[in-house]
């Protein structure tokens, strides 16, 4: 059951979530903007280290598995990011992601859900993935590959969203297990950049450092959050709130990188909005 504080806790993520994946597209390069991102991260995460309590041991291996998803993930969202705009990559990673994260519940933690909250769900992916319908269907062949590694995004979103609501049940300190995920992903994404592209892939101007900073400050608070209620509500109904996200990043796409806004995205706004009532309203 989702309740009010875990409700305000997850749109809060979505929020934050919207706002560093919209500081991502912004940047230059964006695999070294990640790079840099998820690095400023781990240095956040180092500093509340001291402060939180260590999950338990049984817990363990679900965290190395999630550092090892996250850190894929870290590149394919730029690779995505590099061929597609805002507007049509995030809906589809982050609409994708839902119904796939329903399913892991219910094969790994027996989380069946009723039918308004799964009637919400299905609503709110179908508005979701409805903003990226009209670019996803150019046919061209960016759009094609930008389509693919939004699919394989939503995937990895998919795949660590049920180990980490796994393992932050587990660990017995839920925002212990987030803050050193985020300790070892970005550690792990940050080496594997100066492997392939050396020390110059992180001298940046001044703006992109800025920008940077912005967007792993608050991909640490989206995520730090996010599996907190992970591990007090069923993670599909969690996975699905987040994903009001893309109500935000549809109007960062329009106004500030001027992409294109069809009359559609009124409808898919509205379909979005009906999925969080009836996820509300049935949990």
């Amino acid at each position: 059951m989702i309740t009010n504080d875990v409700f305000l806790i997850v749109l809060l993520s979505a929020v934050l979530n919207a706002g560093w994946n919209s500081a991502i597209k912004i940047g230059g390069d964006r695999i070294t903007a990640m790079a840099i991102t998820t690095l400023i991260g781990s240095a956040l995460s180092l500093l509340v280290l001291p402060w939180v309590a260590w999950p338990g041991p049984e817990s363990w291996l679900l965290l190395g598995a999630s550092i090892a998803i996250h850190t894929a993930y870290h590149f394919a969202l730029p690779m995505a990011y590099n061929h597609g705009d805002l507007g049509q990559v995030y809906p589809i990673a982050r609409g994708s992601a839902p119904v796939m994260v329903m399913a892991g519940g219910a094969l790994f933690a027996n989380e069946s859900p009723g039918a308004g909250a799964l009637m919400g769900v299905l609503c709110l992916c179908a508005g979701v993935l409805s903003l990226a319908l009209p670019k996803a269907s150019a046919g061209n062949g960016s759009s094609r590959k930008a389509v693919g590694y939004a699919l394989l995004t939503g995937a990895l979103i998919a795949a660590y969203t049920v180990v980490d609501a796994l393992g932050a049940r587990q660990s017995g300190s839920a925002i212990g297990f987030a803050v050193l995920i985020t300790l070892g992903d970005g550690i792990a994404t940050a080496l594997i950049v100066l492997g392939w592209k050396g020390r110059r892939a992180f001298a940046v101007d001044r703006r992109a450092l800025w920008l940077c900073a912005a967007a792993g400050t608050m991909q640490m608070g989206a995520y730090w959050t996010a599996v907190w209620a992970l591990a007090r509500a069923p993670m599909g109904q969690v996975s699905a709130l987040r994903e009001t996200s893309v109500l935000l990043v549809a109007l960062v796409s329009a106004w500030l990188l001027k992409e294109r806004v069809g009359p559609g995205r009124i409808v898919a706004a509205g379909l979005v909005f009906a999925g969080i009532v009836g996820i509300r309203l049935g949990s």
